[in-house]
């Protein structure tokens, strides 16, 4: 019999925590691209950080509204 390995704690399973501070970190660098003069030159990728971000977070609960609908092509394991 093969040893199964444990399950994570039930802290790390949740994705809200993850997006939040991920989420805020992005908007800390977009301001301090807007207001901080030498670092104008990073606009762009904190404003699409912020893009990808967006979509990103779009998908996820997209998928997990598929989930909970009991769609057939749902991706499974999102609560």
């Amino acid at each position: 019999m093969t040893p199964q390995p444990p399950s994570l704690p039930a802290g790390l399973l949740k994705q809200w925590p993850v997006i939040a501070v991920i989420t805020a970190a992005w908007l800390v660098a977009t301001l301090l691209a807007f207001t901080v003069p030498g670092l104008h030159e990073f606009r762009p990728f904190t404003v699409a950080g912020l893009g990808v971000g967006v979509l990103g977070t779009s998908i996820f609960l997209w998928q997990r509204s598929a989930v909970r609908r009991g769609s057939r092509g749902a991706q499974s394991g999102l609560d």
